[in-house]
């Protein structure tokens, strides 16, 4: 499947709320993504997606000209200046599509040549099945916490995952 990393556009408004709006999708996204997801919703995200960094942090994931998921990379401060997490959600037709792995790959090179950082992290549900691929480039599992999420009204387990710069 063809992709491209880009920044955010205004014109990704509807796919936005297209990609969000899906139950399937909210269910692994931490509470600041409302769900029902509005068109109001999905103004304030697009802003803060489009929040002009330089190098960008947030990047869209577009498919046939559209945006089918974001990608987003937040540099730590203070003692842990030298760490960057990432996050990645994708719509949920692009699922079983190595898409995650593909847009992964690509953004790590891109935060390992764009920022001053030793160590990229993510962090997620341990049910969801991104830590296979993050195995798949490289990731090492450093932790893995009980209950340390609770989302409507569970509390599920968390996996730290990490990739050193060679």
């Amino acid at each position: 499947m063809e992709y491209k990393l880009r920044e955010f556009r205004e014109t990704d408004l509807d796919s936005l709320i297209k990609q969000l709006n899906n139950p399937n999708v909210m269910k692994w996204k931490s509470d600041s993504y409302p769900y029902p997801f509005t068109i109001e919703d999905g103004k304030k995200i697009l802003s803060r997606y489009m929040n002009n960094n330089k190098p960008a942090t947030h990047l869209a994931i577009e498919v046939n000209g559209e945006a089918v998921g974001a990608i987003h990379v937040r540099v730590d401060t203070d003692i842990y200046e030298k760490n960057a997490e990432i996050s990645l959600w994708l719509g949920e037709d692009y699922w079983t599509t190595w898409l995650a792995v593909k847009a992964t790959r690509e953004f790590v090179e891109y935060i390992f040549n764009s920022f001053d950082v030793e160590r990229i992290y993510a962090r997620m549900f341990a049910t969801n099945s991104n830590p296979m691929a993050l195995i798949r480039l490289g990731f090492k599992v450093e932790a893995k916490l009980e209950k340390a999420r609770f989302k409507n009204g569970e509390f599920y387990d968390e996996v730290i995952m990490s990739k050193l710069r060679q």
